[in-house]
């Protein structure tokens, strides 16, 4: 079984057997509450375990704002290394792709749009296929205003990331052999806080 989590945008946990089923989920789109209710999430989740032990845990590295992505990335790192057990790192929008395309909405060229807060939007463009969705441009900040759907392109505006699809992607990037993605965050925007130059004492 894989342990997915998600705080990218909501928070989403969920358990998820090598099958694909979904064996507990819970989630909210709240984006001020990750450190909240991301262990009690965990707790409720992993409740629901059994006698399976977790094979490994997916992270979603986003795009996402800074201290929200943290939170998700953290609980991922500290499960994995609690247990012994692999880390996998899966973009957040892929998830988003891999759902429209296996539940048969997207087809073609599509995008996924979120919230990128300051009056932006994050944008990634995938062309329809399975076992995975093809990313044709990486994710990107829009500003909101600019932003309109390109002619022949659907455009998909989500305001949560489900975390049992991320498990799915992960599963089908391992069953194709495909290389680890390093944990982490998908920033989009440059820091607001920089080191500033030290100042020469003389």
């Amino acid at each position: 079984m894989l342990l997915a989590i998600d705080t990218s945008a909501g928070t989403a946990v969920a358990l998820v057997a090598d099958d694909g089923r979904v064996i507990a989920e819970r989630s909210t789109a709240d984006t001020r509450r990750h450190a909240e209710v991301i262990g009690p999430f965990l707790a409720e989740v992993l409740a629901a375990e059994g006698s399976t032990p977790l094979a490994g845990v997916v992270t979603g590295i986003g795009p996402g704002p800074y201290t929200g992505l943290r939170v998700g990335i953290a609980a991922a790192r500290a499960v994995a290394f609690a247990r012994g057990i692999p880390l996998h790192a899966v973009p957040s929008h892929d998830a988003v792709a891999f759902a429209l395309v296996e539940g048969g909405v997207a087809a073609g060229r599509f995008s996924v749009v979120t919230d990128a807060r300051r009056r932006e939007v994050a944008v990634t463009v995938y062309s329809a296929a399975l076992p995975l969705p093809r990313e044709i441009e990486p994710a990107h900040l829009v500003p909101r205003v600019d932003w309109v759907p390109v002619e022949g392109v659907a455009a998909y505006e989500v305001t949560e990331i489900p975390a049992a699809p991320l498990a799915h992607v992960a599963l089908a990037r391992i069953a194709a052999g495909a290389a680890p993605l390093p944990p982490r965050p998908l920033y989009l925007r440059q820091p607001d806080v920089t080191l500033s130059t030290p100042k020469r004492v003389s």
